[in-house]
Parts: structure tokens; sequence; C-alpha cells
């Protein structure tokens, strides 16, 4: 055991990062998270039945999921506040899956497990290669761009529900809207069938609206969603005797929970793998953004491959116990925050709860009209779409709209995980742009003593400091190398100082043009220096063999105790090599325009 916790935190990530909370915990901080759990518990018991309709599933596997993740993510979660479970965006994502690939609902359910297995061994390796950090590439856009699909598709798909129609299930936004049109077209409206689902959707959502206006005021912390349920359910049920005839759900019986074993198959492998991925890199855009942000209002330091570890486990507990894609939920987290929990086993009592209440309520799910949950699931689509959001990304850069349009259109025409894989391609095509687009500038010495920026050609340029800052790379290694190159082209130039102190992430396609410069410049007279070198630069001039090129002489590390020696020693250098005592010195800096 101990061999492999030292192995474990060789990975940098923690086994058992719950034993921190139980050595402290008290009976204060248990009360406040037993009050947090009953709060997230009654929103999570009809939001876990929302999400699995979203995604085409039976009812109970949303409840299922809510109950494994809340209970399992905490033994391995790094945030105290985010509630794991079915959110939204996997559900969609779910749904947009299946669809594509064709599976019937009952074909849904028996590779379900397998995915889930998928998935979660996508996270674990994921955390064990620390990818959470692809994060910082991928733009807000990308997420706000999918999220506003994924609402089109959710509000589109729940239309047919509430206006009593049977139509084809579809993939995208576009085919399902358009089967739902030809539904209407077919729909034999002398019927009652329709109207009556219409009737109990218009209802539930003017129970909900005036619910949540009047609650919001003087009971916010009642949950509007179970309410408005329990409401409609006693509605439809006093006007059954008068011809009522909607659709209801199925009674779920707890004690008959199943376990669910994934069956493995290579066909399926091939198949489900590239869903699989799409929803863990998505699960970890939604979660590492809730968490970031509710660790910044509470002052924590928070691992998101820990993070991600712990969706990875939570994945595999609900393949085996019938439950659905694990994420972290935005409403839930927040409210679990905002409740006052003060530690991450406000989730396991909410998963207890949940579970609790499934075998004391699970009878009573018969009593919920479809259309009155289609209805609702309709309100948290139009929820998700935030204009505020879409404005700022349309007006803010052309980057942000272009990855925004990019992400919502092919969300619109194509399933969610390729709309996923479009938006981060381009986000990180445009990240590259501006991280491989490095300009210099000349500074020189004006006649007063001040700083002044000057052409990039200077009259006679004898020695020139280069300071190179940020990422240096495979992308800004051509830029790199042309403009460097101009500067050794020129006449009068005898030396060249590469200050490499702030240049990061060199490769070998940048060990390559400095390979080329070097000869280059050589071959006109010029010698090339480096100074300010630390130990990153300095091992990939080593490993590369650039060091034999360039010349140990000729390369000088930075110093911490004195930034600027590197520096002035290769002034020095260079003027021994150049054999000019009074030499014109140019700085040349990164042009931050």
């Amino acid at each position: 055991m101990r061999g492999i916790r030292q192995w474990w935190r060789t990975l940098g990530l923690d086994l058992f990062p719950l034993r921190k909370t139980l050595k402290d915990y008290n009976l204060k901080k248990a009360k406040a998270d037993f009050s947090a759990a009953i709060n997230v518990a009654l929103l999570d018991f009809p939001q876990g039945m929302a999400y699995a309709l979203i995604a085409g599933l039976p009812v109970q596997i949303g409840i299922f999921c809510s109950s494994l993740a809340s209970i399992t993510g905490p033994f391995l979660a790094s945030s105290r506040f985010v509630m794991l479970g079915p959110t939204n965006a996997t559900a969609v994502m779910l749904l947009s899956t299946f669809l594509t690939l064709g599976y019937s609902p009952e074909q849904s359910m028996l590779v379900l497990p397998f995915l889930l297995v998928l998935v979660g061994l996508f996270m674990i390796v994921g955390s064990f290669l620390k990818v959470a950090t692809i994060t910082q590439y991928i733009s807000r856009a990308v997420v706000i761009g999918y999220i506003t699909a994924a609402a089109c598709l959710i509000i589109v798909n729940q239309l047919k529900t509430v206006f009593g129609l049977h139509v084809p299930r579809a993939g995208t936004f576009a085919e399902a809207f358009w089967n739902f049109i030809i539904g209407l077209v077919e729909a034999d409206w002398a019927s009652t069938t329709n109207w009556h689902a219409i009737g109990v959707g218009t209802l539930t959502l003017v129970v909900y609206y005036a619910l949540a206006k009047v609650l919001k005021k003087r009971f916010p912390g009642m949950p509007t969603v179970a309410i408005t349920l329990i409401i409609m359910g006693a509605l439809t049920a006093a006007l059954k005797p008068a011809g009522l005839g909607v659709e209801m759900l199925a009674p779920v019986n707890a004690k008959d929970w199943p376990l669910s074993i994934p069956h493995f198959n290579w066909n399926e492998l091939n198949t489900l793998a590239n869903a699989a991925m799409a929803i863990a890199f998505l699960s970890l855009l939604e979660s590492s953004s809730i968490a970031k942000t509710l660790a910044a209002q509470a002052g924590d330091r928070i691992d998101l491959n820990q993070q991600m570890l712990s969706m990875g486990a939570a994945n595999m507990v609900c393949a085996f116990g019938s439950g659905m894609t694990v994420s972290g939920s935005l409403t839930r987290s927040v409210l679990n925050y905002r409740s006052g929990a003060k530690t991450a086993l406000s989730s396991i009592f909410s998963g207890a709860l949940l579970i609790g209440g499934l075998f004391l309520l699970g009878g009573m799910i018969q009593y919920i009209p479809r259309p009155a949950l289609a209805a609702l699931v309709i309100t948290v689509g139009i929820s998700l779409i935030n204009n505020d959001h879409i404005k700022l990304m349309l007006k803010t850069t052309k980057s942000d709209a272009a990855v925004f349009l990019a992400t919502f259109g092919g969300g619109l025409v194509l399933p969610l995980d390729s709309a996923i894989y479009l938006g981060a391609a381009a986000s990180m095509m445009f990240f590259i742009r501006k991280a491989a687009r490095p300009g210099l500038k000349e500074i020189s010495f004006a006649d007063t003593g001040e700083l002044v920026e000057k052409e990039f050609q200077h009259e006679r340029p004898e020695i020139a400091i280069v300071h190179v800052e940020g990422d240096l790379f495979f992308a800004s290694s051509d830029l790199f190398l042309e403009q460097v190159r101009r500067l050794a082209e020129h006449p009068t130039q005898k030396a060249i100082i590469l200050r490499l102190r702030n240049a990061y992430h060199l490769d070998a396609t940048v060990a390559m043009s400095l390979q080329q410069l070097i000869t280059l410049a050589r071959d006109k007279g010029c010698e090339i220096l480096v100074s300010g070198a630390h130990e990153d630069i300095e091992r990939v001039f080593r490993q590369s063999g650039l060091m034999n090129q360039l010349g140990q002489e000729n390369f000088f590390r930075y110093s911490p105790g004195n930034p600027n020696v590197s520096t002035r020693d290769a002034l020095k250098r260079a003027k021994d090599l150049t054999g000019i005592d009074t030499a014109d010195i140019t700085i040349f800096a990164a042009d931050k325009k």
C-alpha cells in the first residue's frame, strides 16, 4: 500500500484527499453540510429525471447516476463544492451520440455501461498525463457555442412530447427540427390526444413561472421544479376521470435497482471511442470551469487533474450501477456553495438522501405526466441560452466571434461531439496564430536620454541584443527565424545576442531554425550568442546538438543573483569576437502591439 501511495504521489495525485477533511471534522461542519445536502437533493431528484429524459433514457437512470456520483466523487475530488452527476451538456452529448450511431433506446441501454467505462478510462488516464492543463487553451467561446447549440437541441427534442407527437429521433438540431415540422403537418389535430398534451405542457409552464416568481421573493430556497411536478401530478390525477389522457412516467422501484455489466466488443470500441473521448473532453471543460469559479470565490486551491480523476472514478461506478455520464453540475454546485456547505461530505450526504428518497418516493413517479416534465426540460434549455454571453463573444474580438459561430453553427448541423472538436480546433488555431507572431522593434536612446522606438533597419547596428519573450515553439519558428535573419544579413551587423530569459517551450523545430540561423549568420560574418538561458533552454541546446554548433563560450546562463550579468558577459564576448571596442549596441524587444 505504501508503494502504491508513493507511486501515486509521483503523479501529483492524492489517493484519498478526503482524509484531510475527516481529520478535523466536527458537528458544526456536519450540520452545515447536511443542511446544504437537503437543498441539493431536493433539486437533484427532479433534475436527474430531466437529464435522463434529455438523453433519451429511463428517468430513473438520472437518479441512479446522481446518487452514485455524489457519493463516489468526494473520495478523490479536489473541490469541496463541485457536485458530480448528470448535466445538460453530457446528457445532450449522450443523446446525440446514440442518435448519430442509429441506436434504438434498447441498444442505447445495452452499450451505455461500456461507453461509461471508456469515458472513465479516458479521464483516469488523462489525469495521470495531466491533460487538464489543456483547458487553458480552449476559449470560453467553445463552451458557450456548444451550450447554446445543445440548448436548441434540448428544446426541439422535448417539443414533440409537449405536442404529443411521435416522430423519429434525430442526432442533430437540423434533422430534429425538420422531423418536428413534419410531425406537426401529419398530426391528426381532430384527435384530443395532442391537445391534452399541449394543455398539460402549457399549464406546467404557467405554474412553473408563477411559482418561480413568488418563491423567489418569499421562499428563495424552495425547489420550484419539484413543487411544479407535484402540482401537475395532482391536477392530472384529478382530471383523469374527466377524460384527460396523457402519457405518464413509469414507476421506479429502488428495491429492483439493477447492476449493469459492461460488455466489451471490438466493434463497439471502434464506434464508441470517439464519442467517449468527446464526452470526457466536454466534462473536463465543464467541470474545470465550475471548480475554478467556486474555488476563486471561496479562496480555495484546486487541482484540475485530481478533479478529473474523481470524475473518471464516478463514471466507472456508474458503469456498474446503471448510471449515465458524469460531469460537474453548475446549478447543483452553486446551490451547494450558497447553501453553506463546509466540506465535500455534503455531496455524500446528498447522494444518501437521493437513495432514501428513491425508496420512499419512487412509486410516486408514475403520477408525473410526460408533457409536464418535458415542458420543464424546455425551461432548462431556455435558461442555457445566455444572451449576454453570446453578445460578449460576438462583439469582443473577431477570433472569439469566429470560434463561437464555428461551434454553434457546427452544433446545429453536425453531431455535438463533432461540434466540440470543431470549436476546440478553431480555438487552438487562433491561439497558435497569436502566439506564433513574434514581432521585434528597435529601442534606442534619443538625444534627450529617453528610450524611443526607431525603424527596424538601423544605420549601424554592429551589436544587437534581441529580447525573446513568450512561447518560442514550432508555430513561431519561421517568423522568428525570418526576423532575426534580417538582422544577421545587415552588412554592418557583427554580432547578435539572443536573450532567452523569458523564452519558453523551445522544441526541435526551433532548434533546427537556430541551427540555420547560426550557419547563415556566420556566412555573413556575424556571430550568434545566447544570454540569460535558464535550465530548460540549456537542456534543449545540449540535447539537440546546438551547444556544439554555437560553442560553449558563446552560451551564457541566467544568474538569479544578478539578472543582467549574463548579458554583460555576452557583450564582452561579442566585442572580443568582433574586435570592436566601441560598438553601436541596439536593443530589440518583442513588439506588444
